[in-house]
């Protein structure tokens, strides 16, 4: 049996708040791994309904030395009326209502890159498949598991490389890209659809395919081998097109078959806000796909006597991570604002404006200042971010602190300096510290 401990403070639901009793205790029987790990695809006969029992306390029992009017009961109210707890439909219609946001907020396949998934080689026999131990993952995602098991440590790989990527870009920002310790690894900020979800879609999306691609290249892979890029027209005929390149169109195929299929299983009505957010969600993951095939280019490595480079071998190579990155955060900031139509598409909401194309990102909803703390919207506030006094941009103190004011204080830094080189062969270097000034938002 599992013992789950639920006050109203870890629940955080305002519908419970308002009753007059506050449940304590509950115990579900044991839960398929399906089940728990948010992705659909649990059993029926372990759905969590049956064989629920609930302990609770109403908040009105009497303290201890108080008195109570002859005839009176625990149960009874001031006035004689008999107060009962409610009946169980009502109550696990609660709870669950509670509960399934919770739920849904943990469901996400980025949570692979916070845990390292394990190889087929590293498999026991008699094991739990890898599959049903992954959370996060829809049931599409998790046929995909099934049969590409050896693709899922690269899909953690790419999800931590865009993770990084999106911290490095929005690190002098008030949303940092901070991560929370939990599966939905970026907490419920991303279930606004604003502009920063956009960018982390797109980010996120683009990791995998340069993950898969990279893979592949490197043999790591029995589905896929290297390159099989035609040869560019404007490559010198005296040039060899060989080599073994990266194979971005498996990558680009593989990454969406698979990213894409979590939102490719919903069905919401046509033209509500639901269907928005999954054409705005397919929209910036085809981006970020796209910002890795595009920045792909020719490398070149030449051959000959003494490096004479009398003859050049070709083949196309993935650009460094950061440009992709550069280019995603580009596309965030002219980002376009959309809305969902009732023929269920995607429209701009100012029509002076050129439609996105597909490497543009999109979005819904307006971005939330992420001044305060707010556990509503999943922003963490600026309050103790470190801030540049003197700069006048986004990382100034005036703009991070949001108009708060700053603390000052003291550091001591200690670097490396005055570093030599001893033949042969070796660097020494001196440590040199240093007293600098550094300021905190309030």
């Amino acid at each position: 049996m599992l013992v789950w401990a639920v006050s109203l403070r870890t629940v955080s639901c305002p519908i419970l708040s308002t009753l007059p009793w506050k449940p304590v205790q509950l115990v579900l029987p044991q839960l398929h791994p399906q089940c728990l790990a948010g992705g659909g695809g649990c059993p029926v006969s372990h759905i969590p309904i049956p064989a629920l029992w609930i302990q609770a306390k109403r908040s009105e029992e009497p303290r201890l030395g108080s008195r109570r009017s002859p005839g009176s009961s625990p149960a009874l109210g001031g006035a004689g009326r008999r107060r009962t707890m409610p009946s169980l439909p009502a109550l696990l219609a609660l709870l669950f209502a509670c509960w399934a946001p919770l739920r849904a907020t943990a469901s996400s396949w980025w949570s692979l890159a916070m845990s390292p998934v394990q190889r087929p080689e590293m498999f026991i026999i008699g094991a739990q498949p890898v599959c049903s131990q992954l959370p996060g993952l829809s049931a599409g995602q998790r046929k995909l598991c099934q049969l590409y098991q050896e693709h899922m440590a690269y899909i953690g790989e790419g999800a931590r490389t865009g993770i990084r990527e999106c911290q490095h870009q929005f690190r002098q920002r008030r949303w940092n890209c901070s991560t929370v310790d939990d599966a939905s690894v970026f907490g419920r900020v991303l279930q606004i659809g604003s502009r920063e979800t956009a960018f982390t879609y797109a980010v996120s999306a683009a990791g995998v395919v340069n993950a898969i691609s990279r893979a592949c290249r490197e043999g790591e892979l029995s589905t896929c081998g290297c390159s099989r890029a035609a040869r560019p027209k404007d490559l010198p005929r005296d040039w060899l097109w060989g080599g073994c390149g990266d194979n971005v169109d498996y990558g680009y195929r593989f990454a969406k078959e698979f990213v894409d299929a979590r939102e490719r299983e919903k069905n919401f009505a046509k033209g509500s806000e639901e269907q928005g957010r999954v054409l705005m969600n397919l929209q910036n993951n085809e981006a970020g796909r796209r910002a890795v095939y595009k920045t792909a280019d020719v490398a070149c490595k030449c051959h000959g006597v003494s490096g004479s480079c009398s003859l050049k071998t070709c083949w196309l190579q993935l650009a460094e991570f950061r440009k992709v990155g550069d280019q995603l955060k580009e596309k965030y900031d002219s980002a376009a604002a959309m809305r969902i139509t009732r023929r269920g598409k995607l429209e701009l909401v100012n029509s002076r404006f050129k439609p996105p194309t597909p490497e543009d990102l999109v979005y819904v909803d307006p971005s939330p200042d992420y001044c305060l703390r707010d556990e509503s919207t999943g922003s963490l506030g600026t309050r103790g971010r470190l801030c540049n006094k003197t700069s006048e941009g986004l990382d100034g103190c005036a703009l991070m602190c949001c108009g708060r004011g700053y603390d000052q204080f003291k550091s001591v830094r200690t670097e490396r300096c005055h570093c030599k080189f001893h033949w042969c062969c070796f660097v020494r270097c001196k440590k040199c510290t240093q007293v600098v000034d550094q300021f905190v938002c309030k």
